[in-house]
């Protein structure tokens, strides 16, 4: 089979495509021939070198990037359903490898994909969809609430646009890049959409939100992410997810106190609602919602996998909206 390996840490045409031997499916495990592989941010930090040193980073190299995959089952290991041959599935690989031909998943985390649903979809949703179904329940967003969203026009934020407002949020405020992007935004259901890369953007909230924002969620971090839990009023929520600018938001516990504000982040132990049951559960709404029709996914690009470099580099360049596919 193809697949995607980084052999030195560098710019993204160290990915490297190569001839490597099937995966064999072993107790628990399904073969999948892939339709359909995300890729994700933090594996163009990971390739870079920006990751060593952390547990994201692979233990040595060569190392075969990619977590996110959909497509038809090929095989299962001894002990596993034989039925499941042929069907469509989509998870998260047990470690990594997810570029290429065919991937191992678990069979017990694995999500058989309805008619309705396109394995394109479904991959984007296997790290965004649990990340803002659970933001949003981190957040309690509800009745009433002006949420300011960061990145409005990525994988994530585009989702958390429309989950805010199902759960019934009063306002909302996108944060993008262009006009393309901050047209996207306000087609996602943003009351309004407003270029963070220009001065003067935190006016513009503060005349989107007179009252203040009572919601944050910050997949920026750095500056943005300062200013944006500025913006917050007091009693507010700040909930971090992300840091594409490569730095955290920083705040000061007093500063938290004094305003009676509440800051949580999606990171942390796995435990509450980033445990593995809670994961699967959160995609398993997300799914559903797109078979319902009551969510949109959001895919932007997608590139034949032997290009995995360039779709390394639109989405470092922030040329990409939604999520990112490689297409075996």
């Amino acid at each position: 089979m193809r697949a995607i390996r980084l052999h030195q840490y560098g710019a993204p045409e160290e990915l490297r495509l190569e001839q490597l031997p099937d995966p064999v499916p072993g107790p628990g495990q399904l073969l999948v021939d892939v339709e359909a592989a995300g890729v994700q941010f933090v594996e163009t930090q990971i390739r870079a070198g920006r990751m060593a040193g952390t547990p994201l980073a692979p233990a040595a190299l060569p190392w075969a990037p990619g977590r996110e995959v959909g497509g038809r089952v090929v095989a299962v290991g001894s002990g596993g359903d034989a039925a499941l041959i042929g069907r469509r599935v989509a998870g998260q690989t047990p470690s990594d490898g997810g570029y290429a031909d065919r991937a191992l998943l678990a069979a017990a985390d694995a999500h058989l994909l309805p008619d309705s649903v396109e394995t394109g979809d479904a991959v984007s949703l296997l790290g965004t969809g649990r990340t803002a179904v659970a933001l949003v329940e981190t957040s309690a967003i509800g009745p009433g609430d002006t949420v300011l969203v960061e990145s409005a026009a990525g994988a994530v934020g585009a989702l958390l646009l429309q989950l805010a407002r199902t759960a019934g949020a009063a306002r909302i405020v996108g944060l993008a890049r262009g006009k393309a992007k901050l047209d996207l935004v306000r087609e996602l259901g943003a009351d309004a959409a407003i270029d963070y890369s220009l001065p003067g953007w935190t006016d513009q909230v503060r005349a989107a939100a007179p009252e203040g924002v009572t919601v944050a969620l910050d997949g920026v971090g750095g500056e943005i992410g300062r200013a944006a839990f500025d913006l917050l009023a007091d009693g507010g929520r700040f909930v971090a997810f992300g840091f594409s600018s490569g730095d955290i938001t920083r705040t000061a516990p007093e500063e938290v106190a004094d305003r009676q504000l509440t800051v949580s982040s999606y990171f942390g132990p796995p435990t509450g609602n980033r445990g593995p049951a809670a994961q699967r559960r959160q995609t398993a709404e997300a799914l559903a919602a797109v078979a319902e029709g009551r969510l949109r996914p959001l895919v932007g690009r997608r590139f034949p996998l032997a290009d995995a470099a360039a779709a390394h580099t639109a989405i470092e360049s922030r040329e990409t909206v939604g999520k990112t596919l490689l297409i075996p």
